[in-house]
């Protein structure tokens, strides 16, 4: 017999899924001790005297709390869609709360948009300036070896390329262990550090970061920037919910992450009272000399399990997109047979591969790497805390006066974070900010894509009503079987069907009309699943709908309907398709002329859906279809 939580869940498994969810959700914010310190005396003009190094301890301990511990563990991750987490999920609740106001939705998905764009940046320079953190450490151990670190830099990103497509179950299983043993270590270094110099603990009081303020100035608020170092990562403990469950993470932040941070980062500020020109590199420089390899090889491999992270956060991130139509269709591999979420996306996996080497060579150090990071991922923040505003005032309930109490103090924070890291735009900034623009336009000009390719198929088709009862007084050759055509709309006729019936000259005994609709929860309930109409003549539509979680399985919701009423033999059916070739008209309205030869690029490059709806190529027939937009 299994012992069980309060929860309900077998203690066991939680234990084993927060040891996942070590090595897969916090290896990101695990890794922070490398170059937060480094940086808010780096380039901020800030000397590392006592009282400035209790202020930015400080500042740096409540922001553990505020943002990590009370806005994403506890309140962010309360809303979850059925069980989903991230950007995309939240912006999906978020829309699903206003269904009655189209306004306030295009905001919401604006806003969703632009932070899981900006998303994707963070995912490319969390890993760079990570691993180039912990590689760093031979600078210290043997500066001669200081040319070898971008080799090595890249060399670990091509394995950790490699890694991913084994998935984060079995990544987890192999990192979690590893990733225990550095926050063991960097906690046991920690420790070591305040016994020397506990006086070090007074920064607990928030008093010294307000007076860090006072003192140093517009100094204090450019250091800002440096001190959200110790929060990143936060963003992809929440995309990453789907992987382990909101239970595990929270118990595996408050028992065991949480503290050992703190430990580390307190144990660093004692070094700095005792030795300021520490301030180069006090993580290291925290290290006895005889375990300075060791820790360099043990933060390496936490830096590769930070990356890790963030990477499996795009990968579900881009799932969610897929399905939810802001991104094309794109080779979903699940990786646990256990967990829905667990995916691995190879398109994706690429692009960020090449996209990190790139960081890499271009900025070459973290402390440059440093002055780029930042600005995506309090520019995500914002939003999250918009968004799950919306949620507490719409889905939960919550009183206006309380949404208004919690949305200031949540902002003042988010806000003050991403006012400090605009300032890096020159220096390294504008890198994250392009890519998430990048994303941005490509994910918009799809989803407007998409919609006026639906458009122009209503438009051009034939009124479906009229055509069955034409059909019913002038019977063509019926042929044995059922035929489905899919089409995004019940109302006309789908071009595959007129293509057959006008070429072949011949109609199926059976014929449905097909509509795939992904909604806006990760889960479709049983009840809404599937709908079916009867429209005379041999003729049925037939409507299926998924979660933007799942995956469409055409085939098997098939073989579903016949318990109500529509029954399929799948060696006797037949799909029809119409392929459509989009082609970029200036005459059209809509969209400009280069968005509409980016969207025909992206259409060309896309899964084909009959591959995306698990649709056998054995019982396919494509018809093309050119279509203008």
């Amino acid at each position: 017999m299994t012992v069980q939580d309060s929860a309900g869940q077998p203690r066991q498994r939680l234990a084993a899924l927060a040891l996942g969810a070590v090595g897969v959700v916090y290896g990101d914010i695990g890794t922070s001790p490398l170059y937060t310190f480094k940086a808010v005396f780096g380039e901020q003009g800030i000397g590392p005297a006592p009282q400035n190094v209790l202020g930015a301890l400080s500042l740096i301990f409540w922001s553990l709390v505020v943002v990590v511990s009370v806005k994403y563990v506890l309140f962010i991750m309360r809303a979850d869609n059925k069980g989903e987490g991230g950007i995309m999920a939240l912006m999906a609740l978020a829309q699903r709360s206003v269904r009655e106001m189209p306004r306030v939705r295009l905001l919401i998905a604006l806003l969703g948009i632009f932070g899981a764009a900006l998303f994707y940046g963070d995912g490319v320079i969390t890993p760079a300036v990570t691993v180039l953190g912990a590689v760093e450490g031979l600078e210290v151990a043997a500066p001669t070896l200081a040319a070898w670190v971008v080799p090595i830099v890249l060399g670990v990103i091509v394995a950790l390329a490699w890694l991913q497509r084994h998935g984060s179950h079995r990544i987890g299983a192999v990192f979690g262990p590893v990733c225990a043993v550095w926050f063991v270590a960097i906690a046991a270094l920690g420790v070591a550090g305040i016994a020397r110099h506990p006086d070090v603990l007074r920064a607990l009081s928030p008093g010294y970061g307000v007076a860090f303020f006072l003192r140093n100035h517009a100094e204090a608020f450019f250091a800002l920037g440096a001190v959200v170092l110790a929060v990143t990562g936060t963003e992809a403990l929440y995309a990453d919910m789907g992987h382990f469950g909101r239970r595990p993470i929270r118990v595996a932040w408050f028992y065991f992450v949480l503290p050992a941070l703190l430990l580390n980062y307190f144990g660093q500020g004692a070094l700095l009272l005792q030795h300021p020109g520490a301030a180069s590199n006090p993580f290291y420089l925290l290290v006895p000399r005889i375990l300075l390899y060791p820790m360099i090889a043990l933060a390496t491999a936490a830096a590769v399990i930070a990356s890790q992270a963030v990477i499996s956060g795009a990968f579900s991130m881009t799932r969610e997109a897929i399905q939810l139509g802001y991104v094309p269709r794109m080779r979903v591999v699940h990786t646990s047979a256990e967990m829905s979420g667990q995916v691995f996306v190879p398109w994706i996996n690429r692009a960020l591969l090449l996209l990190i080497a790139a960081a890499v060579l271009g900025f070459r150090s973290s402390d440059n790497l440093a002055s780029a990071y930042g600005i995506a991922v309090t520019g995500t923040m914002v939003i999250t805390t918009l968004l799950a505003l919306i949620v507490a005032r719409r889905q939960w309930r919550w009183r206006l006066p309380t949404v208004l109490a919690t949305g200031v103090a949540l902002l003042t924070v988010d806000l003050g974070f991403f006012s400090a890291n605009i300032v890096k735009i020159e220096s390294g900034g504008w890198f994250p900010l392009a890519l998430g623009l990048a994303m941005f336009i490509m994910m918009t000009t799809w989803r407007r894509g998409r919609e006026l390719v639906v458009r122009e198929i209503k438009q051009g088709g034939l009124a479906l009503a009229p055509f069955i009862e034409n059909i019913s007084e002038h019977p063509p050759l019926r042929v044995p079987g059922t035929a489905v055509f899919l089409t995004a709309n019940q109302e006309a006729v789908p071009h595959a069907l007129l293509h057959n019936l006008k070429h072949n000259k011949v109609l199926h005994e059976r014929n449905v009309l097909l509509t795939v609709e992904v909604l806006e929860t990760p889960i479709a309930e049983a009840e809404e699943r599937i709908t079916i109409e009867d429209l005379g003549g041999g003729f049925h539509g037939l409507g299926l709908r998924f979660g933007f979680a799942e995956d469409p399985n055409v085939p098997l919701a098939l073989l579903q309907c016949a318990r109500a009423g529509l029954p399929f033999d799948m060696m006797d059916t037949t799909f029809f398709l119409s392929r459509e070739t989009v082609v970029a008209d200036r005459r059209r309205p809509g969209m400009a002329l280069w968005r509409d030869k980016l969207f025909a690029f992206m259409a060309r490059n896309a899964l084909p859906a009959t591959a995306f709806f698990q649709i056998p190529g054995n019982r396919l027939i494509e018809l093309g279809a050119q279509v203008a937009i």
